[in-house]
């Protein structure tokens, strides 16, 4: 049998790290965990020593983790939430129902507001002991496929088809593709002649080609948070938008909808998630209803299964 040895950081060690890294310092850490301060501290440097680096830059203000204090905290979530799976689907087993307990999925604000519903009513409905709990994240930077690798969500929602290449230990599958349209107020004889309104998740590198071929698309007058203030903007007659069709699913009546053609861009929906939680209950589960689940107007994207799908079929 393997023995452990003084270098091993214990389950209880990782818990101080991630608290420490959440919460920004080692009193707040101390508060949620139950401990002292000191306590916290003293557990902290025995990690550095055991790993051989520094992982908090310490301050007046708190504690910050450092470049190798962030890779020690992304680690040390997914070991614990894999022991958190053990426990679940140990537990599971023994009543013949392996998918139980939490299930942290990362989203973009469309996806969650129409997508998600459906998809988790029917995931409730077939296992009522799985706990979902839904983070809305911006498809900026790292996004939502960032929240997985961080280890703070279990499965991304997120825009797939870009540029930059997953984190490593990520997995990855397609759902669907995503249209985008013109939408403007009514009552405009050449909508595409109006301001532009836009938000900075919108235009990502699967129609960056597109945008930048199109002469009549003006720089943005409006930029926006969001697009749920975009469609705002749009319907009080500020400008039009090119929007991808989940955002547009919870359009007012108060804007039209224009297809762009049989050249529109489109944009890939799909699913990120670690190797090893593809494999869990919990995340087979939610897999199974999404793949189950193709919005109105989006086109079911097929082909050979990837790396996800063969390893969540069942």
């Amino acid at each position: 049998m393997a023995r452990t040895t003084d270098s091993d950081l214990a389950p209880r060690e990782l818990r101080v790290l991630v608290a420490a890294a959440d919460t920004g310092g080692f009193s707040a850490a101390a508060d949620i965990l139950g401990l002292t301060q000191s306590a916290v501290s003293h557990s902290v440097r025995g990690s550095e020593r055991k790993i051989g680096a520094v992982l908090f830059e310490r301050g007046r203000t708190g504690a910050r983790p450092t470049p190798a204090g962030e890779k020690a905290v992304a680690h040390a979530r997914h070991i614990l939430r894999l022991l958190d799976v053990l426990t679940a689907e140990a537990r599971g087993a023994a009543r013949s129902d392996a998918a139980e307990g939490p299930l942290r999925i990362a989203a973009f604000r469309s996806a969650a507001l129409h997508l998600l519903p459906p998809v988790l009513q029917r995931l409730r409905a077939r296992h009522p002991t799985i706990e979902p709990r839904v983070r809305i994240v911006r498809e900026v930077g790292r996004g939502t496929a960032g929240e997985v690798a961080d280890g703070k969500a279990d499965l991304a929602i997120a825009t797939l088809g870009g540029s930059a290449p997953l984190p490593p230990g990520l997995v990855a599958s397609e759902l669907f593709e995503e249209p985008y349209a013109l939408v403007h107020a009514p009552g405009h004889a050449v909508p595409r002649s109006l301001p532009l309104v836009d938000w900075a998740e919108n235009c990502g590198s699967y129609t960056r080609d597109w945008w930048a071929a199109q002469d009549w698309i003006p720089k943005a007058t409006v930029e926006a948070e969001d697009d749920g203030a975009v469609l705002s903007l749009v319907s009080a007659g500020h400008g039009m938008a090119i929007m991808p069709a989940l955002s547009l699913a919870g359009a007012p009546n108060a804007v039209r909808i224009t297809d762009l053609g049989p050249d529109r861009p489109t944009r890939q929906v799909g699913y990120v998630t670690t190797s090893e939680l593809a494999r869990s209950g919990v995340v087979r589960a939610l897999v199974r209803e999404l793949r189950a689940t193709v919005p109105p107007g989006m086109s079911l994207l097929s082909g050979e299964a990837d790396q996800v799908e063969r390893a969540t079929r069942v």
